[in-house]
């Protein structure tokens, strides 16, 4: 299972709570490797991670791993599967190439290579050939070649799985699903009474609140969609299977044990993530509430803050900035800049450090964890960290940082922070 840099610890924690105790489970650079004991096994894993993973990006099936010099070597690799295990002629199928370090010239010839592969194999033995869909496959492939390697991967889930199927109103830049569910269990906030209230002061769509609310009240962040294994031939044995898994996740939903606030500068986006919230099943868990962040008093006497903040790199990948514009395609003149708007460099200092008196006087016993791509966050903020986290939103790498806010000081702590690590609970 691929996931984003640095989760990787954080994803192998979540597999082992889905699977149980007694999975076997490992992580490796960029993602987690499942092993499970025969088929029916790993058909099983297949389904409630799919289901489950608020974190991974693709659940994959490894049907390959060889050696290679050349293109030909790929296609002796894919020619040696029997595609017939897992499709018809009449599925349709596509190839992704990813590569690290690979002697390779060019990306796209090894994907034909590995189309070919599977059309002929499907000739030989029924006489017809599948067609390629290169936006709804049945059959994803996945190649990944490193410096002597190629690994073959059946992709069971489709559209990646951020796309829970809630989320329809958005504006500029938005987080991912899986990047917000990574920044809550960074912080290892996982909805129970001792983690508290949780409070997105910029919540622009919703999907930091959202993803609390789901987890808080023990919604599978996959029951609204479907995944590209319903589509082929090893799991269609296994369909009651499947059906049981999802009626019990469905029967499981609870009240939420701690309240979830959330809100905006912009009615507009305030407006969006309340329609989010509803598709997603937790607007009764969530009070939304339009305000500026610089004067929103705290809700309740203690809790954790998390919320994205403004920077213009999330809009440019390049990291140019483009004047730091951030999930509002139209302005709101008349609005203080202190929610998701656009903000700009010299700007940003400013609003940090009005945060940080903000929070000083209103919000004395919280927990903030703020992500952002600015190394010197805790400086323009006059806080002093207690712990950072690396994590990437896309191409930029962040840092999660963690203030603990007290009383008497604008720094919230005067030791040193916790050494610099991957996300880990």
């Amino acid at each position: 299972m691929p996931c984003a840099t640095g989760v990787e610890v954080l994803l192998a924690e979540e597999a082992k709570r889905i699977l149980g105790a007694g999975a076997k489970v490992q992580s490796v650079r960029g993602g987690v490797e499942v092993q499970a004991d025969g088929p029916a096994q790993l058909i099983d894993c297949v389904f409630k991670l799919n289901l489950e993973s608020r974190l991974a990006q693709r659940v994959l099936w490894r049907v390959a791993v060889d050696f290679y010099r050349h293109e030909d070597d790929l296609y002796g690799m894919a020619r040696q599967i029997d595609w017939t295990d897992w499709i018809t002629p009449q599925h349709t199928l596509r190839v992704d190439v990813t590569a690290r370090n690979s002697p390779l010239r060019t990306l796209n010839f090894p994907g034909l290579r590995i189309k070919d592969a599977v059309c002929d194999v499907m000739r030989d033995a029924t006489g017809e050939r599948p067609s390629v869909d290169t936006w709804s496959p049945d059959l994803g492939l996945v190649l990944h070649l490193d410096e002597i390697q190629a690994f073959l991967y059946i992709d069971t889930s489709g559209e990646a799985l951020f796309k829970r199927g809630w989320r329809e109103d958005v504006g500029e830049a938005p987080l991912k699903e899986t990047l917000a569910a990574a920044m809550l269990a960074a912080a290892d906030w996982q909805g129970r009474p001792e983690d508290g209230a949780l409070l997105d002061p910029c919540c622009g769509a919703g999907t930091i609140p959202i993803e609390a609310a789901q987890i808080a009240c023990d919604i599978a962040p996959g029951l609204l969609r479907h995944f590209a294994f319903e589509n082929l031939l090893p799991f269609a044995a296994y369909e009651s299977n499947w059906n049981d898994i999802r009626q019990a996740a469905q029967a499981r939903r609870r009240p939420p044990q701690v309240a979830i606030y959330a809100g905006d500068v912009s009615f507009r986006m305030t407006d969006f993530a309340t329609r989010n919230a509803e598709r997603a099943g937790v607007l009764h868990a969530i009070e939304f509430k339009t305000g500026d962040a610089l004067q929103r008093p705290a809700p309740v006497e203690s809790g954790l803050l998390m919320f994205n903040p403004p920077y213009g790199e999330r809009i440019d990948p390049k990291g140019t900035g483009q004047g730091g514009r951030r999930l509002h395609e139209q302005e709101e003149p008349a609005a203080p800049r202190s929610g998701r708007e656009q903000f700009d460099a010299s700007e940003a200092d400013d609003f940090f450090q009005r945060l940080a008196a903000h929070w000083k006087r209103q919000y004395t016993g919280w927990t903030a964890w703020i992500l952002s791509p600015d190394m010197k966050l805790p400086s323009a903020m006059r806080f002093k960290e207690s712990r950072r986290v690396v994590l990437f939103n896309g191409p930029i790498e962040c840092r999660l940082f963690k203030f603990d806010l007290i009383a008497g000081s604008n720094k919230a702590k005067e030791s040193k922070p916790d050494s610099e690590s991957p996300a880990q609970p």
